[in-house]
């Protein structure tokens, strides 16, 4: 890792950046003003980063879920290297490709879960969940069916922060002050057994539940009406919540009954965090319309992909002698650095065995992790899955009583653990720490991780 910034040349840095640079959820006046920290990150590799001061962190965040193949791969920096200066850039419109762009996408159609056809690019899961609704509203106008345009999202799902993708986010901290969500999206409730179930039920019944309410709901707005169903295999920034028993089988029920789509967004999930390659392999489902981004290319540049099962495309084929050519493109669609990364780090995860690592190092992750906050007073519920879990903090566990939010116990907590070194995320819409860290942790990190974690908790409990 490289030598520590000077301070003159760090101040300097901080000063231009709190004057110029808009920064995604952070206290604008705070920050602007001093009042609020800032990190400059110098460098990193494998599981840790290092700031311009000289100080290390475990990233349990794997940045935002997404550097799944760890920091300074360099067969991936080269590989970006090598299509750089043999052509940094052709666009994809009007049948254009490379041989990156070909390849990456036939080996993205045979590895995707369900029947898969096609691939269209983008360069973020917002933007790749812009592109699955819009899919939804063409594939039903080409159908004959204009007023099949309703789009079911979960409360707390997290598909993005653009217009529709905002809109899809069932948080509403996104929408406020931003004129979200736009009309046309329904909302279907968190399938979260420890907050959701009624007094004895199991986790099989509060799933048939939830398909009753889904199906209630459709039938309600009419099923002529209803287009598309999305969600994530696994909740991630709605709480790292795994789905109850039997969920995913009630659900596609109800969704094949009413001829609605199923879109998987995978942008999370997908390239092994479960210990599958998808979470929709792990879970069964069976997704018209998949999103990802993230882990296809670990971070290393910016990329996302709407995979398109083989019943849209059938239709969109079908009906592109009459309708003319398929009409909605981005300039970097299919961008040259972008598939040379992705091919790169796919390599990676299939010769590597990446997902194979996840659930091993993952089924580890999860017993340490109950292990060491089962006694805890202050913990209601220790979930997830692979190399993704959350611990949720309660005041009395005994009565699932949640904490004063002015307390800020979650929070606490996750600034405990950056001071000792650890980067775990205090998650939203209550008092959780969340952890989703590079899938090639090492044994050794995870219970370096945990402990560190554990140690941060008692901190803060003692001063409760």
């Amino acid at each position: 890792m490289s030598a520590v910034r000077s301070p003159n040349v760090l101040e300097e840095v901080i000063a231009l950046d709190r004057q110029s640079v808009l920064h995604p959820f952070s206290n604008l006046h705070a920050y602007a003003h001093g009042n609020a920290e800032s990190t400059v990150i110098e460098t990193a590799k494998g599981s840790r980063i290092r700031d311009a001061t000289g100080r290390e962190f475990l990233d349990g965040f794997a940045g935002l879920y997404c550097v799944n193949i760890g920091y300074g791969r360099t067969e991936v920096a080269d590989a970006i290297s090598r299509q750089a200066h043999k052509l940094a850039f052709a666009h994809s419109y009007a049948g254009q490709t490379t041989e990156q762009l070909a390849r990456l996408s036939h080996r993205l159609v045979a590895m995707a879960p369900g029947k898969m056809s096609k691939v269209f690019y983008g360069l973020s899961g917002s933007d790749a969940n812009e592109t699955n609704v819009k899919l939804v509203w063409y594939y039903n106008n080409l159908r004959g069916l204009p007023a099949k345009k309703k789009i079911i999202a979960r409360e707390r799902g997290y598909h993005g922060c653009s217009i529709v993708s905002g809109s899809l986010t069932g948080m509403s901290f996104y929408h406020a002050h931003m004129d979200l969500p736009v009309s046309g999206i329904l909302r279907a409730g968190v399938p979260h057994h420890y907050w959701g179930a009624e007094a004895g039920e199991s986790e099989e019944q509060f799933s048939q539940r939830r398909a009753r309410e889904l199906d209630e709901l459709i039938v309600r707005e009419g099923p002529e009406t209803v287009g598309a169903f999305i969600a994530e295999p696994v909740l991630g920034t709605g709480g790292i919540t795994p789905p109850p028993a039997g969920y995913w089988s009630a659900i596609q029920q109800v969704l094949r009954k009413h001829d609605v789509l199923l879109i998987a967004d995978e942008v999370i999930t997908g390239f092994g965090r479960t210990g599958a390659m998808f979470g929709s392999d792990l879970y069964a489902m069976e997704p018209d319309l998949i999103t990802v981004a993230k882990g296809l290319t670990s971070a290393y540049v910016p990329l996302s992909a709407s995979i398109v099962g083989e019943r849209v495309f059938e239709v969109m084929e079908n009906a592109s002698e009459q309708v003319g050519a398929f009409s909605h493109g981005y300039t970097y669609s299919g961008h040259t650095l972008g598939m040379a990364a992705a091919n790169a780090v796919l390599d990676i995860v299939e010769r590597e065995d990446i997902p194979g690592q996840a659930r091993t190092t993952g089924a580890h992750f999860q017993a340490s992790l109950r292990n060491a906050f089962g006694g805890f007073p202050i913990v209601g519920e220790v979930r997830g899955v692979g190399m993704m879990a959350a611990v949720e903090f309660v005041s009395d566990p005994a009565t699932k009583t949640r904490f004063d939010p002015a307390l800020k116990v979650g929070a606490r907590i996750s600034q405990a653990a950056r001071d000792r070194g650890l980067i775990a995320r205090a998650m939203p819409q209550g008092d959780i720490l969340g952890f989703s860290p590079p899938l090639v942790m090492s044994v050794q990190e995870v219970d370096e991780m945990v402990a560190i974690a554990a140690d941060a908790t008692r901190h803060v409990m003692n001063r409760l």
